[in-house]
């Protein structure tokens, strides 16, 4: 496990980075064991916050993009993303507008909402704030938790 824990460290937060950007997009990919792994090991939670944070939105606004070409086909394809679920999450988008990139980090459907965005056109500008706030409210969470031990 030691040997697991440096290997996380020699990354440090640029490995925070490129598995938060992994698990943003619909690749299943956990960066809060990574997140909680760095910071057990000693890194700064700010940083770690910022680079998870940044990170992971960056990801969201990669499944932004492609859902923007507006290709179910894609989506599905290379999203792996259900049309069922870009439906459902271009549904709630219709009722709360690019609000609902606040639960962009929700697993499963966090990637059908960010992909729904894209795919209705959304503000990109508006649904890259809520994303970011979103996924800085599940970060900043789960830093105070893995604090606690």
């Amino acid at each position: 496990m030691s040997a697991f824990f440096a290997l996380l460290e020699s990354w440090g937060y640029w490995g925070m980075f490129v598995s938060a950007l992994i698990a943003g997009t619909v690749f299943p990919f956990s960066s809060e064991i990574v997140l909680s792994a760095l910071q057990l090991a000693g890194l700064d939670p700010l940083q770690l916050f910022i680079a998870a944070t940044v990170g992971n939105t960056a990801g969201s606004m990669i499944n932004y993009w492609v859902g923007s070409f507006g290709k179910m086909e894609w989506i599905e394809k290379y999203l792996h993303v259900k049309a069922s679920k870009v439906e459902q999450a271009s549904a709630w988008m219709e009722r709360y507008g690019a609000w609902i990139g606040l639960f962009s980090f929700v697993p499963i459907v966090g990637s059908a909402i960010s992909v729904a965005l894209g795919f209705a056109r959304a503000n990109a500008w508006m649904s890259f704030f809520t994303i970011f706030v979103g996924k800085a409210i599940r970060y900043s969470v789960l830093i105070y938790f893995v604090a606690l031990f």
